[in-house]
């Protein structure tokens, strides 16, 4: 299979394609300036692409069977500070990257997408989404050591999924757990759909090397085509 990547020098990005190229796939790892890169390991090729530019992201997609997206203003951060101003800059982003891919796919419709988004649009009861109830967005950034500032970004990734549930594309939406950060590749996990996925303690967690497995399997096999999941321990 021939799986693209965007913002594959991220947290996730990063993890997917190590997952990708470890199962065999050829990966196509597309950064914002790629000549930056250097790459020495067999079956990936980088290149540079603007995940706003429509026409640049379809000139890319020839050849591809699916494309994930794991673009996020926080990739090539600092440090936290700098992850927070950029994810807050603009929150407006994540639609406006999401209308663009959508928009690239209309010449490739038989490309799947998978977006990387967040885990604010879950639903924390029945119709309610975590992005529309500051109390607890709040409570859960605080948790997270996240300023309330940051709410503004964690309603950016729902607008995105609200775009793209306006789409006939092949579309899948992935939001992974609250707590989400490096860790330990298990590849034991829960799958669920609008609702968060909590273990035995109520958290919702995930590692960002079991994410990568969970958006490898739905490449491989799709699962959630036009639909949003989640991931948890």
């Amino acid at each position: 299979m021939r799986i693209g990547v965007i913002g594959a020098t991220g947290t996730i990005g990063s993890r997917v394609v190590t997952e990708a190229l470890g199962r065999g796939h050829h990966v196509t790892a597309f950064s914002r300036d790629a000549t930056r890169i250097e790459e020495a390991r067999a079956n990936v090729i980088w290149k540079s692409v603007d995940v706003l530019d429509a026409a640049g992201v379809a000139a890319v997609l020839p050849g591809l069977d699916v494309l994930i997206s794991g673009f996020q203003l926080g990739n090539g951060a600092r440090d936290i500070a700098d992850t927070v101003r950029r994810s807050i800059a603009d929150p407006t982003v994540h639609a406006t990257a999401a209308r663009a891919l959508v928009k690239a796919l209309e010449s490739h419709p038989r490309t799947r997408l998978i977006v990387i988004g967040g885990a604010g649009s879950l639903e924390i009861e029945p119709g309610l989404v975590l992005a529309d109830s500051d109390e607890r967005l709040h409570g859960i950034l605080a948790a997270l050591g996240l300023p309330e500032e940051y709410a503004a970004a964690v309603r950016g990734g729902r607008d995105a999924l609200n775009v793209l549930r306006q789409s006939n594309r092949l579309w899948t939406y992935f939001s992974p757990a609250q707590d989400i950060a490096p860790g330990e590749r298990t590849g034991r996990f829960r799958i669920g759909g609008d609702q968060p996925v909590v273990d035995a303690d109520g958290r919702s967690r995930i590692s960002a090397e079991d994410a990568a497995v969970a958006l490898v399997d739905e490449a491989e096999l799709p699962r959630f085509v036009q639909r949003r999941f989640t991931v948890g321990y």
